[in-house]
């Protein structure tokens, strides 16, 4: 009985830990097109600056989708009118890119 009860418990919470919003916020930046790397190291960034409801926008740029370059990237971002959101993906991308996160 118990083991019936502690297999569901344990798959259950092996799927939340994958859908935890730095991993969503970070397979939306690389569904975006932008690279894994700096993708990581932004998503890192960016769910410690903005709010869930930040996050929740950010992720709904479906257009964003394949994005040729960082450039066309943010000029969907800007198309959100968040100047919140603008500013941490804009120096997190920056300071990703370069490698000059702490």
């Amino acid at each position: 009985m118990l083991r019936r009860l502690i297999l569901p418990a344990a798959a259950m919470m092996a799927l939340a830990a994958c859908s935890t919003p730095e991993a969503i916020t970070r397979a939306g930046l690389i569904n975006a097109g932008i690279p894994r790397a700096t993708a990581a190291c932004m998503a890192d960034r960016m769910v410690d600056r903005l709010s869930l409801l930040q996050l929740r926008r950010l992720s709904g740029l479906a257009k964003a989708r394949g994005s040729k370059d960082r450039a066309q990237f943010l000029y969907r971002v800007r198309s959100l009118r968040d100047p919140e959101i603008l500013a941490v993906v804009t120096s997190s991308a920056g300071l990703c890119a370069t490698g000059l996160t702490g």
